[in-house]
């Protein structure tokens, strides 16, 4: 597009630029899990983990083998940082249409069967 007084204007992919920095100057940078990267910690794609300790096939012999009744064993909870290139290729995220680019919210998480 060209302004008024002849000067060119960039088009922009997205309103935000790929960041959420807005207002602030610099953003310290953080790991990509992936590939080790640096990257700004708010163009970073993050993911929060929550896995048990021990995987499922060992987890009823654990809880056959405990003395104590209804242990609860501990869970990981694990902040992953990925770059955006590693993101896409391990479909961490999907590419999206120049439409669906614009639609904010959250998509709908899958819920299983109420809880009794």
């Amino acid at each position: 597009k060209v302004l008024p007084g002849g000067v060119a204007r960039m088009t922009v992919k997205r309103r935000n630029h790929g960041r959420n920095k807005h207002g602030r100057g610099h953003v310290k940078r953080v790991r990509c899990v992936s590939t080790g990267k640096a990257i700004p910690k708010d163009k970073a794609v993050k993911r929060f983990i929550v896995r048990n300790i021990v995987e499922t096939s060992a987890l009823r012999d654990m809880k056959e083998a405990s003395c104590i009744e209804g242990y609860q064993l501990p869970k990981i909870y694990i902040k992953n940082y990925y770059c955006i290139e590693a993101a896409i290729h391990q479909r961490v995220v999907r590419v999206r249409s120049r439409e669906a680019r614009k639609i904010r919210d959250p998509p709908v998480r899958p819920r299983g069967p109420p809880r009794t």
